[in-house]
């Protein structure tokens, strides 16, 4: 387990797991008022959290599988990527896939927080990389 500091401005409780397996955390919306998502559009809906990830972490930000199947409400550059130096609110991006408008209250679980592990890379510059049995197949090459 990782501590990591975070403040939340909200009157929501703190991103937490549902059950003891889970990988990721319910986030909440922080509104003063409704919103409302017609058809194709995009919002971005604050959180009131912000967080302190130490360094080699990352906070991605995930749809909601029931908000996504039962009303189309999916985010929008999934996975969203929190660095560990971002200090700002937590803007969650959905958007609405539907054919009909949703509304967000004040308090909805809008998406779900992993917080995971990230090496940087280093480049090693070669003249040529080593085969595989895959090659160079692209796309679908492998089967259904």
């Amino acid at each position: 387990m990782i501590q990591i500091n975070i403040k939340n401005i909200s009157t929501h409780p703190l991103p937490d797991y549902a059950t003891l397996y889970s990988s990721g955390m319910d986030i909440y919306a922080f509104l003063d008022k409704d919103i409302a998502i017609q058809p194709m559009q995009r919002v971005l809906v604050p959180t009131g959290l912000f967080i302190e990830l130490p360094p080699s972490y990352e906070a991605q930000i995930r749809p909601r599988s029931g908000l996504a199947i039962n009303n189309g409400i999916t985010v929008l550059n999934t996975p969203g990527t929190i660095d560990a130096d971002y200090r700002g609110e937590i803007k969650i991006i959905l958007i609405n896939l539907s054919n009909k408008e949703y509304i967000i209250h004040d308090g909805d679980r809008i998406a779900q927080m992993v917080i995971q592990k990230v090496d940087r890379a280093i480049w090693n510059v070669v003249d040529k990389i080593n085969d595989t049995n895959r090659g160079d197949g692209g796309f679908g090459h492998t089967g259904k």
